[in-house]
C-alpha cells in the first residue's frame, strides 16, 4: 500500500467528486425536466448535454496537464490565514477549464 500512498481521499478530492455527482444530479434533472434534441454546434456533429459534458472533462483534464507540464504547481500567493497557506498556481488553470466547459456548453 506503500506506493499509492499519494492517492489519499481528501478534503479536496471529496469536493471534486461532489461536484462531479452534482453536475451529473442536474443533467440528469434537466434530461427529465426538459428532454433536448441532439443540437449540431461548430464542431459539425449532433452533441447532446452528456456530449458535451464528457467533451468539457476531457479538456479540463487536457488543460490541467498542460499546465502542470509548462508552468508547474508552484503557489502564487499565500494566505493570510494560518502558517504555509498558499494558493497553487493550478487554481488559474482551473478557472481557465470553467470557462472552457462554459464555451463548450454554449457553442458545441
Amino acid at each position: 500500500m506503500e506506493e499509492i500512498a499519494w492517492m489519499a481521499w481528501t478534503p479536496i478530492t471529496a469536493a471534486f467528486f461532489a461536484v462531479i455527482a452534482l453536475a451529473l444530479a442536474t443533467m440528469t434533472w434537466f434530461a427529465l425536466a426538459r428532454p433536448e434534441a441532439a443540437r449540431v454546434g461548430i464542431l459539425g456533429i449532433p452533441t447532446t448535454r452528456g456530449d458535451r459534458l464528457f467533451l468539457s472533462l476531457v479538456l479540463a483534464a487536457v488543460i490541467h496537464l498542460v499546465w502542470i507540464g509548462l508552468v508547474g504547481t508552484a503557489p502564487i500567493a499565500a494566505l493570510p490565514l494560518g502558517e504555509g497557506i498558499e494558493i497553487s498556481s493550478l487554481w488559474l488553470a482551473t478557472v481557465i477549464s470553467l470557462v472552457a466547459a462554459v464555451v463548450m456548453f454554449r457553442v458545441v
